[in-house]
């Protein structure tokens, strides 16, 4: 797994996206309270299920570094090449 040069940077990009699209899924609503872990891993099966992202091998399915790092790619993605974070 080669890291990306703003991963941190994407993660929370990816983070505040992805609650917007959990929120407008239907698929509920991420309290204060809950745990960053917990957002990221429920936020990558949303992404899964909706095949929005490949899923991990099984062996790395709760493995939270792999999934931080697919969902930095997810948003990478998603921003428009000329965004700053995609910039090399």
């Amino acid at each position: 797994m080669k890291k990306l040069k703003h991963e941190k940077e994407l993660l929370k990009e990816a983070m505040r996206i992805g609650a917007i699209y959990f929120k407008k899924r239907g698929a509920g609503e991420f309290d204060p309270t809950d745990s960053a872990n917990d957002k990221m891993i429920a936020l990558y099966r949303l992404l899964v299920t909706d095949k929005l992202i490949q899923p991990l091998a099984r062996d790395h399915q709760n493995d939270l570094p792999h999934i931080r790092h697919k969902l930095a790619l997810w948003i990478s993605h998603q921003l428009p090449a000329d965004h700053p974070l995609n910039q090399n």
